[in-house]
Formats: C-alpha cells, sequence, structure tokens
C-alpha cells in the first residue's frame, strides 16, 4: 500500500476541516468549532498508482488549526509531509494576504516543489462567489488553483484532490506511526476510513 501525508494549512475559518471531513466522508459539520492543534483523518484510494502499479494510496489528511497560538508545533506537523494544501475563503480579503505566510512557512521552507502543492479557494453555502481567476500576488499565481464549492458541486474538489496525484506515494509499513503525537481519541472508523484526533505531546504546544 502507497501512503501520502498531505497537510491541510490555512487561516482560521477558511473551510479546512469541512474539507477534510467530506474526501473522507467523515461527519458532516453543524457549527464552527475551530481545530485545536491538528485532527488526522485518514482514507484509501485503489485508483492512485505509482510507476504504472495499481497497488491503491492510504491518504492521510493532517487538517491543521489556523490559529498561529500553534506554531511552536508546525515542525513536527511538516515532518515526513509529502504534499500541502493551502485552502482560504476568497470572501474574505485578509486571507489573500495570510495565505503567503503558510506558503512560506510549510512550502518554501520545507523545500517543497510548487508541483507538491493545491491552493482551493472554498466558497461557503450561500456564497455565491466568483469561481473566476483569484488575482493573487507572487508566487501564489503560478500554483494550482481550484474552485471548492460543496453547494453546487461537491464530487469536483474530489476529483481535482486525486487527480493531483501529488508526486508523493510512497510504499510505507502501516506500523510506522507519527512519534511526536499521542493518540487522544478515535473518533470513528470503518472499513474504507478513519478518523484519529491527535495532540501534540510536546510542552511547547
Amino acid at each position: 500500500m502507497l501512503k501520502a501525508k498531505i497537510l491541510f494549512v490555512g487561516p482560521c475559518e477558511s473551510g479546512k476541516t469541512v474539507l477534510a471531513n467530506f474526501l473522507t466522508e467523515s461527519s458532516d459539520i453543524t457549527e464552527y468549532n475551530p481545530t485545536q492543534g491538528v485532527r488526522i483523518l485518514e482514507f484509501e484510494n485503489p485508483n492512485v498508482t505509482s510507476n504504472n502499479k495499481g497497488t491503491g494510496c492510504e491518504f492521510e489528511l493532517w487538517d491543521c488549526g489556523g490559529d498561529t497560538k500553534f506554531e511552536s508545533c508546525w515542525p513536527a506537523l511538516m515532518k515526513d509531509a509529502h504534499g500541502v494544501v493551502i485552502i482560504f475563503n476568497p470572501d474574505i480579503p485578509s486571507h489573500r494576504k495570510e495565505i503567503e505566510m503558510w506558503y512560506s512557512c510549510f512550502v518554501q521552507q520545507q523545500l517543497l516543489q510548487d508541483t507538491q502543492c493545491l491552493l482551493i479557494a472554498h466558497h461557503k453555502p450561500g456564497s455565491g462567489g466568483d469561481t473566476g481567476r483569484l488575482s493573487l500576488s507572487p508566487p501564489l499565481n503560478k500554483l494550482k488553483l481550484v474552485h471548492s464549492n460543496l453547494e453546487d458541486d461537491p464530487e469536483e474538489i474530489r476529483k481535482e484532490f486525486i487527480k493531483r496525484n501529488f508526486p508523493i506515494c510512497q510504499k510505507v509499513p502501516v506500523s510506522q506511526r507519527v512519534d511526536s503525537y499521542h493518540l487522544f481519541s478515535v473518533l470513528g472508523s470503518d472499513t474504507n476510513w478513519m478518523n484519529i484526533c491527535y495532540v501534540c505531546s510536546s510542552s511547547s504546544c
């Protein structure tokens, strides 16, 4: 089984948890509850291949809290990440500036390639937001940008996520789990996905 660790990062109230829950077919969110630290969700896709081998891929989505008070935990979150998804709300003007910081910290400073980064403009239900080309400053304007609208076309974002096929999948034994986190609670599981919540064990968090 191939394995990919993908970080979901971005400003507060951008829709990271909503998208992570959707992709993993987890429970719907009825009210906003800021993510404290990180949530880790997993799902498998049998259609992702590497070197023409149809082995499938286990995606590990790290839904990272958008509050900068967790900045001391970021190095642990970044460890061994294969890709980064930066999520923002295009209807909040400040988000377009804030995502420059997220790109700098989680992509540039980690020496990841732009091909390992996906930019998602998430439109909340009822926003009626423009899904056209957004005006973003360099180097964000060079990134792959997709619009997410779970109300009008929910499956489009799932297709884009899988189609992106980050150059990241690698064979890793399932037993090799994160060593800087400890299991806090298992929120739910079935044969296709697991929803697991970890909290940082470092005193700095």
